[in-house]
């Protein structure tokens, strides 16, 4: 269970979009050659990979921006590339995705790229251009100049240090100082096993191995000693490093967030792992934004550990969308009912999310006044015709108008609390109209359901459905069930009895349907 759920979902439907994060480091491309392993060659023992296609992708701290951007966030990006081919390639890339390059060209360096080769998804070889060294100190001033330029309007900034020669001591110790002053916080992803680099951020996010190296332990393996003995020694060393907490990421074991006199573990998911590289990107870039967001870092934590499931399950590296964060955190949204009743314009939100995961919509609508079986029933039959369900209700005035002063018998906000708390049930939405032809057309959903006496030609939004591709589906009901009848039986009960459910006269109607 991830703590703030619900504040975790409204952050990331509604305010991610407008947070401004910075992230200052070692910038790269990565390339991809795809091809096809059938043989060996004659000429030498290795693998002969027959291309099929090329691709690129920011890579390292442009990574880091890659995710945020497909995260919503309003991204910059800065460090140093060189003034060739493979630079501007990086800066279009980035500029199409949304992101301010922040690059300085420092001559006589070109931009960092690696090219892997990969036959299926298996990689095969990886070539690297780069020159190492340190750079003209013109080039740093330049770099440090626009950084602190662009710092008063940042949520968060990231330091993604992969020790090409951008993260110097001089520039952490002034970006970091600067932020302080500006109380922003400052997430660093380290490479170098000196961590007083770092001193004064927010927070540092080693893996085992750069935290092993950083507290100087040896470590044969991993099981629980040496785990312990690590998170022991990185709590020490915090004091030193004058950071609020540190959070290292353990592979298969999850990440573990370190304070002075506690830890939390967020433990691993469970999934088929096709490529690590870019996870601790995406890590980084989702602790970001949650603490840009204001929330707890152990909710931050558990947020970054379900983004880190999805990007190991995909080859090369590529950033996580906001779409399959919130499909990944869906399973638990179905726990939080508050989280699937939904404005119209939240929902309209939450379809264009379930579309772009290539998930196939429903949608059903009614009264639901006094929930029952049958509704139950036509809702569990509704859900199986796609992957989402949307339940439409009538609002209380628009029951009253449609069923008389004395309905409905449950008020809108019930009604739609208790639609949400079944599993079937993926959002729930209210309508004010006589009819949701208005939310049909907006929603455009794959599949049209509704129960009972209905024909295909007298359900509303029908046509329209059926006019974009759509199907219309009639379900069969449980006989003899209503709300309606549940009232008259109620009714009857009560007159037996001196008491009851009062009922207007000619209020009721026999036939079965969703209300």
């Amino acid at each position: 269970m991830i703590d703030q759920f619900h504040a975790v979902i409204q952050e990331i439907e509604h305010a991610w979009g407008q947070k401004r994060l910075l992230i200052v480091g070692d910038v790269m491309l990565d390339q991809y050659i795809w091809g096809e392993v059938s043989r060996i060659s004659p000429e030498a023992p290795v693998p002969v990979v027959r291309t099929t296609h090329r691709s690129e992708q920011p890579g390292g701290a442009a990574n880091v921006a890659m995710n945020l951007a497909r995260l919503g966030a309003r991204t910059m990006v800065a460090g140093f590339c060189g003034g060739d081919g493979s630079g501007r390639q990086l800066r279009s890339i980035l500029s199409a995705n949304g992101i301010d390059p922040l690059l300085i060209v420092s001559d006589g360096f070109p931009t960092i790229t690696k090219m892997r080769i990969l036959g299926g998804r298996q990689q095969m070889l990886r070539l690297d251009e780069e020159r190492l060294g340190s750079r003209d100190m013109g080039d740093y001033d330049r770099l440090i100049e626009t950084v602190l330029a662009r710092l008063p309007e940042c949520d968060a900034v990231v330091l993604s240090d992969y020790a090409k020669g951008v993260l110097t001591p001089a520039v952490c110790r002034q970006v970091i100082e600067a932020a302080r002053r500006l109380k922003i916080p400052v997430l660093v992803d380290p490479k170098s096993a000196d961590f007083s680099r770092y001193r004064g951020a927010t927070t540092i996010c080693p893996n085992l191995g750069e935290l092993a190296a950083a507290v100087r332990l040896v470590m044969p393996g991993l099981d629980a000693g040496d785990l312990k003995a690590l998170l022991d020694a990185a709590e020490d060393l915090m004091p030193e490093l004058e950071v609020e907490y540190l959070i290292a990421t353990m592979s298969e074991k999850g990440i573990a967030l370190v304070r002075p006199g506690g830890r939390f573990l967020a433990p691993a998911v469970a999934r088929q792992v096709f490529d690590v590289s870019g996870a601790g990107d995406t890590v980084i870039a989702v602790l970001a934004l949650c603490l840009a967001s204001g929330l707890r870092p152990e909710t931050c934590v558990q947020v970054a550990n379900v983004a880190a499931g999805v990007v190991v399950g995909k080859v090369g590296t590529v950033p996580v969308e906001k779409f399959e964060l919130l499909a990944a955190l869906a399973p638990e949204m179905a726990l939080h009912t508050e989280d699937k009743v939904l404005t119209r314009r939240e929902l309209m939100g939450r379809v264009a999310l379930w579309r772009a995961n290539g998930d196939r919509v429903v949608f059903t609508n009614g009264c639901f006044d006094l929930l029952h079986v049958g509704h139950i029933t036509v809702l569990e039959q509704a859900r199986q015709f796609g992957d989402r369900l949307i339940v439409a209700i009538n609002s209380d005035d628009s029951v009253k108008r449609l069923k008389g002063p004395s309905r409905p018998i449950v008020g809108e906000p019930e009604r739609a609390r208790v639609l949400a708390a079944l599993a079937a049930v993926d959002a729930v939405v209210v309508f004010d109209e006589a009819t949701p032809l208005e939310l049909i057309v907006a929603t455009r959903p794959d599949v049209l359901v509704k129960g009972g006496d209905y024909r295909v030609e007298t359900v509303v939004g029908a046509s329209e459905v059926q006019a974009w591709g759509g199907q219309v589906k009639l379900v069969p009901t449980v006989e003899g069930l209503s709300t309606t009848r549940l009232i008259e039986k109620g009714a009857g009960a009560g007159s037996a009895s001196n008491g009851g459910l009062e009922v207007e006269p000619g209020s009721v109607s026999a036939p079965f349907d969703l209300c």
